[in-house]
């Protein structure tokens, strides 16, 4: 399944996750993504919808604009256009629109939401690293937002991990969630610490 998408469009993802501005958003996260593939395609009702989620769903990413999964879903749905299925198509747009809130889209029939959980789940995989990488994810996220200053970087960035931990539940997947919820709590405490 790794010749999902033609040579072209694979050589212009690899482009887009190579942009200066990034520090995590890059193909390394990608390939993060795609071992967890590897370990759920099989339990997966559409595995193409998935795989093309995983390469576009950060392929347009500028820290200073706030429509980057809007984007990178209207880019999936220009160039997979001709190349996916209509289903796959739209399960994937979908996907890909999911990830602005990390919260399935309420309108999915079962198969299509336990997708969609297993992708935001592995999307937020790095949050039950272990610490060292972590704190290597972490340091990557503030050199993607350099242009704030350090003061409102905190604040921003205590907002959000304030809010993930007032969530009940972080992951969402019978597969992932008793693996990385706690740990990834655990991570976000220790963080939210750190920033004082």
């Amino acid at each position: 399944m790794r010749d999902l998408l033609p040579a072209h469009l694979m050589t212009d993802l690899r482009r887009r996750y190579g942009e200066p501005q990034r520090h995590y958003h890059t193909w390394a996260h990608i390939e993060v993504l795609l071992k967890l593939f590897d370990e759920v395609k099989s339990d997966l009702a559409d595995p193409v919808a998935v795989q093309a989620a995983i390469y576009y769903h950060d392929a347009i990413y500028d820290p200073t604009a706030a429509d980057n999964e809007t984007q990178s879903a209207a880019l999936l749905r220009r160039e997979g256009d001709g190349v996916l299925t209509d289903t796959s198509l739209e399960a994937a747009v979908q996907l890909i629109e999911a990830t602005a809130r990390h919260r399935p889209p309420e309108d999915l029939d079962a198969p299509a939401l336990e997708d969609a959980k297993l992708f935001l789940d592995m999307d937020l995989s790095i949050l039950a690293a272990p610490w060292p990488a972590f704190c290597t994810y972490e340091a990557a996220i503030r050199r993607e937002y350099a242009h704030v200053e350090e003061a409102d970087f905190r604040v921003g960035r205590r907002k959000i991990l304030e809010a993930l931990l007032q969530r009940d539940r972080l992951f969402l997947s019978r597969r992932f969630a008793p693996r990385w919820e706690a740990p990834a709590r655990a991570n976000l405490r220790r963080s939210l610490a750190n920033l004082g």
